[in-house]
C-alpha cells in the first residue's frame, strides 16, 4: 500500500536541490522532497507520499492520524521490512539478516 502519511519536519536542508528534509512520522524518520512546501519550516507537520511533502497540516490533524494509521498497523505496512512481512504473512520465520521491526530509524 502506498500511502500519504502526515510528518514532522525534523530538519530543513538548507541549499540542497532540490530542497529535502527529514520528516519524523511517528518514529520513523525519512528523507523527503520539499519543493512543493518550500517554505516549511522545522516543527511543522507535511502530508508525505512516495518522498514528496504535498502539502502542510494541522499539528492536531496529523497527530490523530498518526495514532489512526498506528493502530491500524498502517505504518508498519508503509514503513516495515517488505521481506519480514512477507514471511511473517506466509508464517515462515523471518530471513537471515532482517530487523526486528524492519524501519531504518526507530
Amino acid at each position: 500500500m502506498c500511502l500519504a502519511v502526515p510528518g514532522k519536519v525534523v530538519a530543513v536542508e538548507d541549499g540542497s536541490d532540490p530542497l529535502t528534509g527529514l520528516i519524523d512520522f511517528g518514529g520513523v524518520r525519512k528523507q523527503a522532497c520539499l519543493e512543493y512546501v518550500p517554505d516549511v519550516r522545522v516543527g511543522e507537520y507535511v502530508i508525505v507520499h512516495v518522498g514528496f511533502a504535498l502539502q502542510r497540516l494541522d499539528e492536531e490533524s496529523a497527530l490523530a492520524s498518526l495514532q489512526l494509521f498506528e493502530e491500524l498497523g498502517l505504518l508498519e505496512e508503509e514503513f516495515g521490512d517488505a521481506w519480514q512481512q512477507a514471511a511473517r504473512e506466509a508464517g515462515e520465520p523471518a530471513p537471515a539478516g532482517a530487523p526486528e521491526s524492519g524501519s531504518e530509524a526507530r
